[in-house]
């Protein structure tokens, strides 16, 4: 395991910390490596994952000290890298809840953007500085971040240096839970406890199907839902949970 890495298991749900505080969590290669492996072999009885950092920091993206002259063939290798790290993320085995506080800039915000649900506390700042420094984003983010704020915010943060504060933040669409300083680790842990006692095939239908969905012409759409519904229905469990509801032995919405 990567030093700058540390994981645990919290009952079924699989914890994993960025631990580099004096760097503000910044990302290098090694720590984009240990992620993609982290995520490629979670434990067996992991059910869903909180992704958090370490100090006052969530992540304040790519370590510019360790930013290397590649020309545009090892740019875009080195680029390609981040993808498959954030993939095994996004596309992975487990849903993961990002609990965000501090610094989420430019990379670290690209991190979070790979995660299912963010959950941010009233610390949080969200920056793309990339636009100001000469360069342009790499780790995926021109393809998640408008889908979370749409092209214009994107457009407007990296042409002008914009950072949102939490409040404003969760407005927009960064996270989907804004709660106290301090709090957000608590908070996605608790959610990604809930997330793990749904059926397994649901959580992997709304992680791999869904987003694929929405990415779809409404007819082709339509038909992968009806596959989608149809296999998650015929699964033993759900038609398990399915009958403890008609027996009354399941809560009813609204109900704890």
């Amino acid at each position: 395991m990567n030093p700058d890495l540390h994981f645990d298991m919290q009952g079924d749900v699989a914890v994993v910390r960025i631990t580099r505080a004096a760097k503000r969590n910044a990302l290098n290669d090694g720590l984009i490596l240990a992620l993609r492996q982290t995520f490629d072999t979670l434990p067996a009885n992991a059910k869903a994952a909180v992704l958090c950092g370490e100090g006052e920091h969530f992540c304040a993206g790519l370590d510019l000290s360790e930013l290397q002259t590649r020309d545009a063939g090892e740019g875009m290798q080195h680029s390609r890298m981040w993808h498959s790290a954030f993939e095994r993320i996004q596309f992975g085995a487990v849903p993961v809840v990002a609990a965000l506080h501090g610094a989420v800039v430019g990379g670290g915000l690209e991190l979070a953007a790979s995660c299912h649900i963010r959950v941010a506390d009233d610390s949080t700042f969200y920056a793309l500085p990339e636009g100001t420094r000469g360069i342009f984003v790499g780790g995926g983010g021109a393809v998640r971040i408008p889908k979370l704020i749409g092209v214009a915010r994107m457009t407007d943060m990296m042409m002008t240096g914009r950072v949102y504060n939490a409040v404003d933040g969760e407005r927009a669409g960064f996270a989907q839970y804004l709660v106290p300083a301090g709090s957000a680790f608590d908070k996605a842990l608790e959610l990604a406890k809930r997330i793990a006692t749904n059926a397994p095939l649901t959580n992997y239908a709304l992680m791999h199907a869904l987003p694929r969905i929405a990415e779809q012409a409404a007819d082709h759409g339509f038909v992968t839902e009806s596959l989608m519904s149809s296999i998650t229905q015929a699964a033993p469990e759900a038609k398990a949970r399915v009958e403890a509801f008609l027996q009354g032995r399941a809560a009813k919405v609204g109900e704890q």
